[in-house]
């Protein structure tokens, strides 16, 4: 049985892209997290600024 080489490149290439893409989002995110761009803790809503005051 037979596979076509090119057709198996290009999905290799194709899984390859998303990979770094995804690679790419995950450290800038880490970063952001580290740098303190980003917080964990949720902003308080409308509500809950009503009665703090």
């Amino acid at each position: 049985m037979m596979v076509d080489h090119g057709s198996l490149k290009f999905v290799g290439f194709i899984f390859a892209t998303v990979t770094l893409a995804v690679m790419l989002t995950t450290g800038m995110v880490v970063k952001g997290y580290a740098d303190g761009a980003y917080s964990l803790e949720a902003a308080p809503s409308a509500s809950e600024e009503v009665t703090l005051r």
